[in-house]
């Protein structure tokens, strides 16, 4: 090449790339003014290109009836949910309380085939006097085992416990699912600021925040929480999230300087001990919760009356 025909290709770059900053010119200002009036909003992170993409290919299924043939829409919704798994903690999918199935170790070894045949669970936490002393688990192979045999039936569960993860409630979920799978455990025990038991996580609960609900065949229909009845009155279950109560029924029900989640907890802070059956909880708002299922230990059910005048709810 010679020198003209070089500098005349330098000068075909400059004027192109002078060209081109000059088209630019007008965005790189209205992104500065836009930055300078509402401050630098745009995420450029991996995750947020990843979700942008993401909205990209759902937004192209609709033009197929079938869904995107590249990408389905069940792949779509797993790969969104991954994206936000380690945003979670452990208290945010954990098994509460109020519904962990558990057996104390001085129980009869007929109890335990029994909570294993009506509960279908492969795992039981077994406890040593209260629920805060989880001392391990029992697997539903060593229990079969002994009653495909024919017995003798062991006087003792000891020799059969298996040891949980113990972790606290803060835990990120990502973080708890590494540590299981290192460990070969599928069951963890989540404890509180107070070394008492807050719940429980298995395996099934992780996957699951992907892959979204998997049932099996002892898996009860799923019943609904929150049912309308007349006259503005709703039949609610405990264990329903305040959040959903308050876009389901009356923001106002939300409203509770003490720390709890669900209608159930909300009982307890109203009446400041265990509600009875049968017992009328006023709520600052003046909805009333009547407690209609309970027991010594906790709220199961209660209907939610509306305030007075106030029958459209």
């Amino acid at each position: 090449m010679t020198d003209v025909e070089n500098d005349s290709g330098n000068s075909t770059a400059r004027s192109s790339s002078s060209q081109s900053r000059e088209e630019d010119e007008p965005g790189r200002i209205w992104r500065s003014l836009k930055a300078l009036l509402f401050g630098n909003t745009d995420d450029n992170s991996l995750r947020a290109q990843i979700e942008e993409v993401i909205d990209d290919h759902e937004s192209d299924t609709e033009g197929y009836p079938n869904g995107n043939p590249d990408v389905s829409s069940l792949e779509l919704e797993m790969l969104r949910n991954m994206l936000h798994f380690s945003e979670h903690r452990v208290d945010d999918i954990a098994v509460p309380r109020a519904d962990i199935i558990a057996i104390e170790e001085s129980s009869a070894f007929e109890d335990f085939v029994d909570i294993f045949s009506e509960h279908g669970h492969s795992r039981i936490p077994v406890y040593r006097e209260n629920l805060d002393n989880i001392i391990g688990m029992i697997h539903i192979k060593d229990i079969f085992a002994i009653v495909a045999k024919g017995g003798p039936f062991p006087d003792d569960i000891a020799p059969f416990l298996r040891q949980p993860r113990f972790v606290p409630e803060s835990m990120g979920v990502l973080d708890l699912l590494a540590e299981m799978r290192a460990t070969r455990t599928h069951l963890a025990i989540i404890f509180d600021e107070y070394n008492g038991t807050e719940g429980l996580v298995t395996i099934e609960d992780i996957v699951e925040e992907i892959t979204g609900e998997i049932e099996d065949e002892h898996d009860d229909e799923p019943v609904p929480l929150l049912v309308q009845l007349d006259d503005g009155i709703w039949e609610a279950d405990a264990r329903a999230e305040l959040d959903d109560v308050g876009d389901t029924i009356d923001p106002a029900l939300e409203e509770i300087d003490e720390d709890v989640d669900t209608i159930g907890g909300l009982s307890f802070v109203l009446a400041g001990h265990i509600p009875t059956v049968g017992e009328r909880l006023e709520h600052p708002s003046g909805w009333i919760l009547e407690i209609t299922e309970a027991d010594d230990r906790r709220v199961t059910r209660l209907r939610l009356h509306p305030p007075v005048g106030d029958e459209s709810k």
